[in-house]
């Protein structure tokens, strides 16, 4: 743990320090001052070890000097520092006697002087490269000011075009004109080798144009360089070391540094640091010993260098890689600044060079120790007139010992007692928690705590120190706007006593929490915790208790029974006959009498339900339909006969809870339908006797003859009508009539031969006809069961031609007689009709289970909870999209009024924060879990292979009873994966389904049911804006373009105010507003959308939406109604934003006032305001919505409609090759002078299509990149 780590910690009672059994303090030394070591053992450690505290951990600090000075001072004075820091760690010394008795188990290097003759550089070159790189930066710092920069931006470039400029003046006195020439190119590198090696970046991020002055600038200064440097191929740095230092390009140091190094080339295996003071030495010495060292050995050369110098971004994961490397022997020399000096420990380093000398004895010590390995050599480089560098030196050499002898001299002493009073800093102190915070840690506190206000790209929330009035100016998104010290107090604390009067009273009204941490961080951190619950995505899938059931053995049951009339809207040879639905429960009337189509191959089947009445059905009856149904329903699954005689032996009736209902057909229409109990009685599997089976003929007399079959003789009319099963082929057929053929009847086979039927089967199957005379039957295959709810079926243009088989009857087993093939084509339909009815009944028994607590709610209809709680997987007619489209946008608007109105001093950010743990997925998630709707929901197509027939016990199934709340119970037939999201999205499509049902009032009964608690009480909205709206707006022409007139003027300011304009008087931006306008926009204009369009497909409304309250949209109407003229704002980067913008919007084509199509980068702040006016007007209306849309519609117009609208060109392609199985890699996102540059390739056919577009940010080039790619696509496929 770093100490800052610590002591945040204890700063905000994260944790006590009387947790804390040992604190081990590496590198103590840095104990003093306000370093973190200090303030850890000042505002914590001695402040409870006055009050006498038995529980504080015990100290163990460790270093190698604990003195940290720049001259080797007395002993007496070295004793003095000791002493203070013994006090302040509360610790004595500990030291061995000497330094030999240390080297018998650490290595000490053997420090060796270098001396360097310095030797200036040509004055002529030197005075004439100056003068150069001056007025190279004298003319860009005027071109600078020509761009009209906010100042604050304006300064911090000029600042550093005057660091480069003294570091290239650096270099140039110090290294030589050719490294000076590598420290432009880094500054100015762009996609070059020294670029991606030294990670340079000498201005950080910054504006556009800023980086383009500078990064000038520094080509220009590198021009500069390079017209003093040797080129071709032919010449390369360090040919000729010494001829380079007398040209200049190299200087006499590091020449002396070059002459170091390889008087160790022989050696193998070398691990070197070379230790510099600055970092542009580490990058250009780095880059010189690669492209020199080569020629002598094949050492490889690295730098580290840390992050404060503002001259580079190496990351620490970076340097890691690079310490690492070294360790493996990868590195052998790395250039490092003092970072290197503390913790790194690699026992084979064998040579540390000092570049530059030691500042302090401290960094003379720490760098000595790097070199770990026996034998091993400290060089220390100095300029040979230099003695005074050469005297410190020597005296940080004998310093050692004199820390050592002052050590051991006072070690029997205890330590001294700490002199400075801890109760003479201020500080506040939350009772609660023990967090604190002192006058030195509330500036940045309260700077911490401004940062995380929200913000823009044209504006930073930061405090304002007004040393005149002795004011602490606070952004208008924080609830407490300023802090005046009063008083006779000291003028070097007074802006501290401010900010921690700021902190006390941002404690006081919540802004801070208990622990003096931001309100945000808090709400951000619990809304990530309730993302990262744990969610089990195995989740039951239930089935609907209306169908289960058991039966007595011994008595009648009643059921009720429901006609399925069946309706060809298509012509086919084959008719349909209306079927029995027998079941136990009697269906509420909307089920029992529903209606609905399946999508056929021919085209439509309509369905009907009619209630008919109920019937007592015997034990015995109940089997035998059982058995009838398991059979008709298995052959048409299964196409065999599969262990089917066993599975009907088996079956009888009893108390096991199984799916209980009977599908019969049926004969006559409406109340007089009824069972057609011949065909149910049709089963046969064996024929002991003819006349047993058959006593009434029912061909007319002189017609039925008697033929042989597999089982024996058989009437002509037990086969005309049949279901029989050839054993040769397995197979089963359904018999439509007997033809006038048989066994010599000549048959053309597909090979094109002809041979007789006899002939056929004996080649074909091996069989030898004995009954060649008689007549051959018609037999038909069955019908493929197929899903008949999926949506968008490929309809038939006609029938295959194989559908029939001419069979002989010797080869037949009689199965099922009489049934006919129009029985078994409507039975076809059965479990697409039956799933539709599964589904209808589990989306009754949510919507009860839900009344059973909201009675009032009775208002939707079963098909929109079931059209609610089905997925597009399911490929059905209907899905959740535009429910959950709907729903999305009222929870959206609902949580959002609600939490505008009960926090009304909370910011922005907190109450987005807040709303995220009310809508985010993984809350809805967690809503739909507590009310057990992940059993309720349909994420799977629909598989009629795998249908259960009800009574067939051959499927391995099992039904478990499970009880919703109290009284109400559902079946688990099995599990399956269910998608936290697609939880969330069911329960937003259910709270749009009782929307558009039942209205607002029914939505929010149904979201209370839910948990999800919010209403639409209007609660008085007590403003006090002491400001005359008039005198900073034309309030009279707003609100004419608006046609609504304000009652509360400051709303209409509120709204216009931008967080940049920091005039007292307005207490408030439009960043509240803006979340509230944002919320009401979207569900108006998706109610206006849903109403207008009912016909919709889901897919249409959702790209409707969203081409429509995306802020590019908002913003083109901004501009197009001139609202950017009444945006207050201090923002000179917004204010050049709008003028471009502005300028580019006539030439937008007029066709893309909506949709996609623009290419243009529109500054959020214009879409902004017109979602902050809309709130605004809800809030001045009493938040009547309505109105809101009347206002903000025309501003909006045209309107999209579903012939304009237009997919979003991502989404667009994405969409594309998902259905055409195309490849799309990766996006590659670059910058190059100041724009976003993506690349978007798709692999197809093939072909590679790859676009690389650019634009202010990276949305916009991923938009532009993808529309070109999509373009070419298009392009490419009608070529083909």
């Amino acid at each position: 743990m770093t100490p800052a780590i610590l002591l945040a910690g204890l700063r905000h009672s994260f944790f006590k320090l009387s947790m804390i059994k040992v604190l081990i303090i590496d590198e103590c030394h840095h104990a003093r001052g306000r370093h973190p070591y200090a303030c850890i053992m000042m505002e914590f450690y001695h402040r409870q070890l006055s009050s006498a505290r038995s529980d504080l951990p015990r100290i163990f600090g460790m270093t190698a000097s604990p003195i940290k000075t720049k001259s080797g001072d007395s002993e007496i004075a070295c004793w003095q520092k000791i002493g203070e820091l013994e006090t302040m760690m509360n610790s004595k010394v500990y030291t061995c006697a000497s330094e030999s008795e240390l080297a018998q188990f650490i290595p000490f290097s053997r420090p060796k002087f270098k001396f360097y003759s310095h030797k200036e550089i040509p004055c002529a070159l030197y005075e004439r490269l100056a003068r150069d790189l001056q007025s190279l930066e004298e003319k860009h710092e005027l071109s600078l000011k020509m761009l009209g920069l906010e100042d604050a931006a304006a300064d911090a470039t000029s600042k550093k075009l005057k660091k480069i400029f003294s570091t290239l003046i650096f270099c140039l006195d110090e290294l030589g004109v050719w490294l000076g020439l590598k420290a432009t190119q880094s500054f100015s590198c762009n996609e070059t080798d020294i670029c991606n090696e030294t990670d340079l970046i000498p201005w950080g991020r910054m504006d556009a144009r800023s980086q383009a002055i500078v990064n000038n600038f520094s080509l220009d200064a590198c021009h500069a360089f390079a017209t003093y440097v040797p080129s071709g191929p032919e010449w390369s740095i360090g040919d000729n070391v010494e001829a380079n230092v007398d040209a200049g390009l190299v200087s006499s140091k590091v020449a002396c540094l070059i002459e170091s190094l390889l008087e160790y080339r022989d050696l193998k295996d070398i691990r070197c640091i070379v230790f510099v003071e600055r970092v542009i030495t580490a990058v250009v010495l780095h880059y010189l010993l690669n492209e020199l060292l080569p020629k002598y050995s094949n050492w490889k050369s690295k730098y580290i260098a840390g992050n404060n110098s503002g001259l580079q971004s190496q990351t620490r994961k970076k340097q890691n890689e690079i310490v690492e490397e070294f360790r493996k022997g990868m590195v052998n020399i790395i250039v490092a600044t003092s970072i290197l000096e503390e913790g790194l420990d690699v026992k084979t380093c064998n040579l540390v060079i000092r570049f530059d000398p030691s500042s302090t004895v401290c960094s003379f010590i720490q760098s000595r120790g790097r070199a770990r390995m026996q034998h091993s050599d400290y060089i220390l480089m100095i300029k040979r007139e230099d003695s005074a560098t050469k005297s410190r030196l020597e005296k940080y050499l004998a310093f050692g010992d004199i820390m050592r002898k002052a050590s051991l001299r006072h070690a029997s002493l205890p330590c001294s007692p700490l002199q400075v009073d801890l109760n003479d800093e201020e500080f506040y102190y939350v009772e609660s928690t023990g967090a604190s915070v002192t006058l030195a840690s509330s500036v940045s506190l309260i700077y911490f705590y401004c940062s995380r206000l929200p913000s823009d790209c044209y504006f930073k929330p930061a405090p304002r120190w007004d040393e005149k009035t002795r004011t602490l100016h606070l952004p208008k998104s924080c609830p407490l706007q300023k802090v005046v010290v009063e008083g006779n107090i000291n003028s070097r604390i007074v802006k501290q006593t401010a900010c921690l009067e700021a902190c006390k009273k941002l404690h006081e009204i919540g802004a801070l929490t208990d622990n003096l941490v931001p309100d945000i961080v808090v709400e951000e951190g619990t809304g990530q915790e309730c993302g990262n619950e744990h969610y089990i995505d195995e989740q039951p899938r239930y089935f609907p208790p209306e169908l289960v059931g058991c039966h007595p053995k011994n008595s009648k049951i009643m059921y009720h029974c429901y006609l399925i009339e069946l309706k060809q809207n298509f012509g086919y040879d084959i008719p349909v006959h209306d079927i029995m639905l027998v079941m136990r429960s009697e269906l509420d009337s909307d089920i029992g009498s529903m209606h609905f189509d399946l999508d056929v191959d021919r085209g439509s089947l309509a369905v009907n339900f009619k209630y008919v009445g109920v019937i007592d059905l015997s034990p015995d009856l109940v089997l035998l339909c059982r058995r009838f149904q398991t059979t008709l329903l298995r052959v048409l699954i299964d196409h065999n006969l599969n262990n089917l005689k066993e599975l009907l032996d088996g079956d009888c009736l009893g108390d096991i809870i199984e799916i209980d209902y009977l599908l019969l057909p049926a004969t006559g229409k409406d109340q007089r339908a009824s069972i057609d109990w011949e065909c149910i009685t049709s089963l046969r599997f064996s024929c002991k006797k003819f006349c047993e089976y058959h006593l009434n003929c029912s061909l007319p007399k002189g017609y039925a003859r008697c033929v042989q079959t597999k089982d024996g003789p058989q009437c002509t009319c037990m086969l005309r009508n049949s279901l029989v099963y050839t054993p040769h082929n397995g197979h089963v057929y359904c018999i439509t009539g007997i033809l006038g053929l048989n066994g010599n009847s000549p048959l053309k086979l597909r090979d094109g031969r002809t041979v007789t039927y006899k002939k056929y089967y004996e080649e074909r199957h091996g069989i030898k006809l004995r009954f060649g005379l008689e007549s051959l039957l018609n037999g038909r295959h069955l019908f493929q069961l197929q899903n008949y709810l999926q949506r968008c079926r490929k309809q038939k243009e006609k029938e295959s031609g194989h559908t029939t088989v001419e069979l002989p009857p010797e080869l037949c087993k009689i199965i099922m007689s009489p049934i006919s093939i129009t029985t078994f084509y409507s039975f076809s339909f059965v479990p697409s009709i039956m799933h539709r009815l599964e589904s209808l009944l589990i989306a009754v028994n949510f919507k009860k289970m839900h009344l059973d607590h909201c009675t009032q709610n009775d208002v939707i209809p079963t098909t929109k909870v079931l059209e609610a709680i089905t997925t597009k997987k399911c490929q059905e007619a209907f899905h959740l999209e535009s429910l959950e489209t709907l729903g999305d946008s009222f929870l959206k608007y609902a949580a959002t009024q609600q939490l505008f109105k009960t926090y009304k001093n909370q910011h922005e950010g907190v109450l987005s924060a807040k709303k995220e743990k009310i809508i985010s997925n993984a809350a809805l998630c967690k809503f739909g879990c507590d009310r057990k709707l992940p059993g309720f929901i349909r994420n799977e197509s629909f598989d009629p292979k795998k249908w259960i027939i009800p009574g067939d016990r051959s499927q391995s199934y099992a039904l478990s009873e499970e009880l919703l709340f109290s009284t109400r119970k559902v079946y688990v037939r099995e599990s399956r994966k269910v998608k936290s999201k697609t939880v969330a999205d069911v329960v937003e499509a259910l709270i749009g389904a009782f929307l558009s049902s039942g209205g607002e009032t029914t939505a929010l009964i149904f979201m209370d049911w839910m948990g999800i608690k919010v209403d639409f009480q209007v609660l008085p909205y007590e403003r006090h804006f002491q400001v005359n709206a008039e005198k900073l707006l034309n309030v009279r022409h707003l609100e004419s373009l608006l046609n609504y007139s304000f009652r509360d003027s400051s709303l209409l300011l509120e709204a216009l105010t931008h967080g940049s304009y920091m005039l007292p008087e307005i207490p408030r931006c439009y960043q509240r507003l803006e979340f509230l306008g944002d919320a009401v926009l979207d569900y108006v204009v998706t109610m206006h959308f849903y109403y207008k369009y009912p016909g919709l497909s889901p897919e249409l409304l959702t790209d409707m939406r969203s081409a429509s309250t995306n802020n590019d949209c908002y913003a083109r109407s901004a501009v197009k109604f001139e609202l950017h003229k009444h945006i207050l704002h201090a923002s000179q980067e917004l204010h050049r934003h709008i003028v471009e913008t502005v300028h580019n919007f006539e030439k937008i084509s007029s066709n893309s006032t909506f949709g996609w199509e623009s290419e243009t980068t529109f500054p959020k702040v214009l879409g902004d305001v017109i979602e902050s006016l809309a709130g605004a007007i809800l809030v001045d209306s009493g938040y009547n919505k309505e109105i809101v849309f009347e206002s903000i519609r025309p501003l909006l117009e045209p309107l999209i409609t579903p012939e304009t609208v237009m997919p979003h060109p991502v989404k667009e392609l994405n969409e594309l090759c998902q259905t055409m199985h195309y490849t799309m890699k990766e996006s590659i996102k670059s910058r190059n002078k100041g724009m976003t540059l993506m690349t978007i390739e798709v692999e197809a056919n093939g072909l590679s299509f790859k676009r690389t577009a650019s634009a202010a940010d990276k949305r916009t080039a991923k938009k532009i990149a993808s529309k070109e790619v999509l373009k070419a696509l298009k392009e490419h496929g009608k070529q083909v």
